[in-house]
């Protein structure tokens, strides 16, 4: 398993158990080890000053609460993987040479590229390292 993966999760873990009374007193649950996948790391090409290319690489991972939605969505993880690599390719198309990415509006298109796939509202997208090289 990646070292990396291995962290996610245990950090996941962790904060699940150690938040049970602040997300029942804000409403939002947070993410466990049972409502959580993680998908491969998404990259898109980025132009960097000078004209060179570059790389902006994104982990990504999706929280479904709902059992039936979170079963399809564990059964459209090619599709989603699919959305997710259109989204941050027109994102990075649209990123302005040595600026930094805006991760507010990746994720927002992350989350939209997520509820289109899956058809309905219900999942979570929760971004990890996001990285321009």
């Amino acid at each position: 398993m990646e070292r990396r993966a291995l962290l996610g999760l245990a950090l996941v873990a962790t904060a699940a158990a150690s938040t049970p009374a602040r997300a029942s007193s804000s409403g939002g649950a947070a993410p466990s080890a049972d409502t959580y996948f993680r998908l491969p790391v998404v990259t898109g090409s980025i132009l960097r000053p000078g004209g060179r290319r570059g790389v902006l690489s994104v982990e990504v991972g999706v929280d479904v609460p709902d059992a039936a939605l979170r079963t399809r969505a564990q059964q459209s993880a090619p599709r989603l993987r699919a959305a997710y690599n259109t989204a941050v390719q027109r994102f990075a198309t649209g990123l302005r040479p040595g600026a930094a990415p805006n991760i507010d509006q990746l994720a927002a298109d992350l989350q939209a590229a997520t509820n289109t796939t899956l058809g309905r509202a219900g999942a979570r997208v929760l971004l990890g390292t996001v990285m321009a090289l």
